[in-house]
């Protein structure tokens, strides 16, 4: 008996169990694959928190934008009710200048999201090239831009913020600048570390092989592989814009009479805590709201993005 022979008779075909896929599994086996933000959404999406501060930034946004036009009051406009409660007739209630509060918060939400986000698209405007063409070119010019960098971040924001806004006429357009001077530096090293992660990859040097230029690599490889990292910054960037022009208005360098500010609001109504609490209450609500909405929301995308996060 040959030997083939013999491990024919050890190994019967009987023994085996034919496995194939069961018709359970014909879903799940022919289900499309998915992309990578398709993931990434679906893991946000079951992100509680960050659902909940996705629903307080909507209705926070549409009553900005839709509620002052419903109410028969203008936001510096004289009802003749000087610091009435919240009634029917005023919901939040009316301030020392018989306003009504209820548009001057939804007219104070207009601006200071207008501020917070304005600020934080020039921060990843500049921040993002800045850091890109840091993080490609390296060498001297890393070098040089990086050190420019690190000059502005050992000053204090808030004192470069501060002296800027005394300097300049006060305003909506100067207080954004004065936001955005030095605040764009934190998007750049965070861009330019993700850059010297990425320009290494094959993918890269094949399109440098290939004869790809500086700005062909950083518009098609290099900021989109690091959308993640910026999405996250930029979300984050908005509430710390938002509570500092509220600490500035509240001080009296941001947003001036006659309109309303969430941070001019919470100074007129700490002034009246005792005899009218709302007036402090209303603004102070909302600010914090906003600030929990939005890094909600951040946590979540970036959870989303890395799931090694997660604790």
């Amino acid at each position: 008996m040959t030997l083939e022979n013999k491990f024919n008779e050890q190994i019967a075909p009987e023994r085996f169990e034919i496995v194939g896929a069961r018709p359970s599994d014909a879903d799940s086996l022919n289900k499309k694959q998915i992309s990578f933000w398709q993931e990434v959404m679906y893991r946000f999406s079951h992100n509680k928190l960050a659902i909940i501060g996705l629903v307080i930034l909507a209705f926070i946004t549409i009553m900005a934008i839709f509620a002052p036009m419903f109410s028969s009051w203008s936001y510096e406009e004289n009802t003749g009710l000087y610091n009435t409660a919240p009634s029917a007739a005023h919901w939040f209630g009316t301030d020392d200048l018989a306003r009504d509060l209820f548009v001057r918060v939804w007219i104070g939400a207009r601006i200071s999201l207008f501020i917070g986000l304005a600020a934080a698209v020039i921060d990843l405007i500049i921040g993002v090239l800045w850091g890109s063409i840091s993080g490609l070119l390296g060498g001297r010019v890393d070098n040089i831009m990086m050190r420019i960098a690190d000059v502005l971040t050992a000053i204090p924001y808030l004192l470069v913020v501060i002296i800027l806004l005394v300097v300049m006429e006060k305003g909506l357009i100067p207080m954004i600048i004065a936001l955005s001077f030095t605040g764009w530096v934190n998007m750049a090293r965070i861009v330019r570390a993700e850059v010297l992660s990425i320009k290494s990859r094959e993918f890269v040097l094949a399109s440098r092989t290939l004869g790809a230029g500086s700005w062909h690599l950083i518009k098609r490889h290099l900021i989109p592989n690091a959308m993640g990292a910026i999405l996250v910054t930029m979300t984050l960037t908005i509430p710390a814009a938002i509570f500092t022009e509220s600490f500035l208005s509240y001080i009296g360098l941001g947003v001036q009479q006659p309109l309303a500010s969430w941070g001019t609001m919470a100074s007129e109504g700490n002034k009246a805590i005792q005899s009218a609490p709302w007036r402090l209450m209303f603004p102070a609500l909302f600010i914090s709201l906003t600030i929990f909405a939005f890094n909600a929301v951040g946590d979540g995308l970036r959870d989303a993005l890395d799931p090694k996060l997660r604790k």
